[in-house]
């Protein structure tokens, strides 16, 4: 490359669009096949783009290509862009944008709370089109294509906040000798205790119910509350986990509540919009919802302990 081609503009989003297929592919003429080209043209589109950024994006070896370091960071940003254009210009196509209602929320609360719900809420607003994306990241609400994201942390005078949850403790029929109709608390050191990262919350439920010593097995440790009381249903052992998450599969009866093991917790669900599109009725209606609909769990909740 020459030093002077380093500042040259790029004149044509075409050679990104090759250039993004060639690098998906790691073939021109792979590449060629989809975009319905011959590998020359493909070749000629990406050189021409390396002599417009500076830098050589492919290595070219006698049977294949691959992409150099630059090349490798360059398609990242380029796929990611394309992306992003291909779903404005999705929205924008449906000229319906009010009435797709775009969520963010966690793996877990889609999975063990959303999406088992959702029927009730499209049968009440039948005229909103629900995108749910389940992700761990925290989304951007003002600049990416999402309404609303309900996520969660600490609750703890958190604007927006939803639901301060609970951890319960939680176990399968499956571990219930024969002729017992409950697991109580006098059973907890029969049984691998489930927790979530650290066991401080299993010590404070001991503690509140004077059992501060004896035998626990605190062998099986996990990095997601979820998880831990998937392990539980499989009969594993018994869990210490959210009411949220579990609330569903205990009135399944896949698991069941072990009585006085309610804890404090200081993590909830909190919900993130901004001030415009929190105003849009499609929002207000689903916050709404999820708003009357945690309130009929933790309802729940309160039935179960009484």
């Amino acid at each position: 490359m020459q030093q002077g081609e380093t500042n040259k503009p790029l004149r044509s989003l075409s050679g990104l669009i090759d250039f993004d297929c060639a690098a998906r592919w790691g073939s021109f003429t792979l590449a060629a096949q989809e975009l319905h080209k011959t590998p020359a043209a493909i070749s000629l589109q990406v050189k021409q783009l390396e002599e417009a950024v500076g830098f050589l994006l492919f290595v070219r070896h006698p049977r294949h290509i691959a992409l150099t370091p630059k090349g490798q960071e360059l398609a990242i940003t380029v796929a990611q862009m394309l992306q992003d254009l291909r779903t404005k210009v999705t929205a924008l196509r449906g000229g319906d944008a009010e009435h797709v209602l775009r969520i963010s929320t966690t793996h877990s609360f889609a999975i063990k709370f959303l999406a088992p719900r959702l029927g009730r809420f499209t049968q009440r607003y039948p005229e909103i089109d629900i995108r749910l994306d389940s992700c761990e990241r925290l989304v951007d609400v003002e600049h990416e294509e999402v309404d609303l994201a309900i996520r969660h942390g600490v609750i703890t005078d958190r604007p927006g906040a939803l639901y301060h949850d609970r951890l319960v403790a939680v176990y399968s029929p499956a571990l219930l000798p024969p002729g017992t109709d409950e697991l109580t608390l006098a059973d907890l050191t029969r049984f691998p205790l489930l927790y979530d990262e650290t066991t401080d919350y299993w010590v404070k439920l001991l503690c509140a119910n004077g059992m501060p010593e004896g035998q626990f097995d605190f062998s099986r440790g996990f990095t997601n509350l979820a998880v831990a009381a998937q392990a539980a249903i499989t009969g594993q052992g018994i869990a210490l986990v959210s009411y949220s998450l579990v609330c569903d599969d205990i009135e399944r009866g896949t698991l069941r509540l072990m009585r006085g093991t309610s804890v404090d917790y200081p993590y909830g669900y909190y919900f993130v919009t901004t001030p415009r599109k929190g105003a849009l009725p499609k929002v207000a209606s689903f916050r709404g919802w999820v708003e009357a609909e945690v309130a009929q769990m933790a309802e729940g909740l309160r039935a179960s302990l009484a």
